[in-house]
């Protein structure tokens, strides 16, 4: 197969708007962005606060520190610190800024205005709509679909912004990932300039490798890395899964650094990247073949995301460790054979997680994925496979992926829902 100029282009599109810097768990910044804008909107500080949200937001920011807030958590805290202390310009790293001063500022602003949280019935399951009124004024500010995607603004009953007749449609072009194979995958990853792509690997390699030293430097969260490290050694195996894991205690648990996201999360750019990293490191690999693996990862798991979706019951460490067992794969000279049979046998062992929201608990469930993708990859390399009809293992990679899309995105919607009525006390 060779690839046309369209696809070769189409792929470092897909990375360069995938491979993004956020700072703080992606559903509380959306918050916190949503806030800052309806705040710029509004021109001045509300004193009645209105936070719709879907389950799946309410999912993922309950239990998850807010960066920046002092060890604040929850919804309003979210809103909150985009309101009195974001800079809606920085997007995903809105509350990066914030001083001291505005710390206790937002704890005030909690304080003394009027909060009302309320779950969305109907719209998208990555969907915020924020309300702030202060005196006679009134705006709205709606983001739907992916984390920064504003889909409406209205001020005291004007519209300034709308995008698509139903308001849910994507702002402004994105990359068609449908075009994502893993045949082609590989086969970029062997031929692209590396010009084209350095700049956002590299941002990625060291945004996300900080954050994992800093978890294992000190205690966050669980701290899964560091006891992974200190009960099984310090074998490469385990400290890829160790190091991935301890970039997700320290983000989940309110680490003031930022991370470079993969599909709309970094847990899932933290697992797509540190692993490979750390076999890099073992192997003594160039940096150009470390850059070729991390497009590898990368662009698996978008693939893999894409059909699910951005939220779901599904836990997205699942397609990010399959994907960086894919990326090890490719590091020891694997291709399209390794990487399909790596993907397909770490799929079958971990597609069962589920998603329970942002929360310490991420990075264990990080390691065990990880594992699965190296495991993965070693069976194969041992003669040993899943084969099709092994539960939702079908023939080809891609018949693979095509079910875990439908499982994700289709079979789990009940488990997703109780899941939610589960966390939120709904009986």
């Amino acid at each position: 197969m060779s690839l046309t100029k369209e696809v070769y282009n189409t792929y470092v599109e897909i990375l360069k708007e995938e491979l993004t810097p956020a700072f703080g768990c992606t559903e509380p910044i959306a918050i916190a962005y949503c806030g800052a804008l309806v705040r710029k909107t509004l021109g001045a500080l509300p004193q009645k606060v209105m936070i719709e949200a879907s389950g799946n937001i309410i999912k993922n920011v309950k239990s998850v520190i807010v960066p920046n807030t002092d060890g604040l958590k929850g919804i309003p805290a979210a809103a909150a610190a985009g309101i009195v202390a974001g800079q809606a310009d920085r997007i995903l790293e809105v509350i990066a800024g914030v001083t001291n001063s505005q710390k206790a500022e937002i704890r005030s602003f909690l304080r003394d205005a009027a909060f009302d949280v309320k779950s969305m019935d109907e719209g998208e399951k990555l969907d915020i709509r924020i309300t702030a009124t202060a005196g006679e004024d009134t705006a709205v500010v709606r983001i739907a679909k992916s984390h920064a995607n504003v889909v409406y603004i209205e001020k005291n009953g004007e519209v300034l912004h709308q995008s698509g007749e139903d308001t849910c449609e994507e702002v402004g072009h994105r990359a068609d990932r449908s075009q994502l194979s893993i045949e082609q995958i590989v086969e970029f990853a062997d031929q692209v300039d590396l010009q084209d792509v350095e700049e956002v690997l590299e941002r990625q390699i060291s945004y996300n490798y900080a954050i994992a030293e800093e978890g294992i430097r000190n205690s966050w969260g669980a701290n899964v890395g560091s006891v992974l490290l200190k009960v099984y050694g310090n074998d490469v195996r385990n400290r890829a899964k160790a190091m991935a894991a301890a970039g997700s205690d320290a983000r989940m648990s309110g680490c003031e650094l930022p991370v470079v996201i993969n599909s709309g999360s970094g847990n899932q750019g933290i697992t797509v990247s540190v692993p490979v990293i750390e076999y890099a490191k073992e192997l003594q690999t160039d940096k150009e073949t470390l850059y070729r693996a991390l497009v590898v990862s990368n662009l698996i798991a978008v693939h893999i995301k894409t059909g699910i979706g951005p939220l779901s019951a599904f836990c997205g460490a699942v397609s990010a460790g399959c994907a960086a067992g894919c990326a090890i794969a490719y590091l020891k000279g694997g291709r399209v054979k390794e990487v399909s049979h790596t993907l397909v046998n770490s799929i079958a062992i971990v597609s069962g997680i589920v998603c329970d929201g942002a929360k310490p608990s991420c990075a264990g469930k990080i390691a065990s994925s990880v594992d699965a993708g190296i495991l993965g990859y070693d069976m194969y390399m041992e003669g040993q496979q899943f084969y099709a009809e092994d539960g939702i293992v079908s023939k080809g990679v891609e018949a693979t992926i095509h079910n875990i899309c439908r499982l994700g995105a289709k079979g789990m919607c009940e488990t997703d829902e109780e899941i939610i009525r589960i966390m939120t006390h709904c009986d």
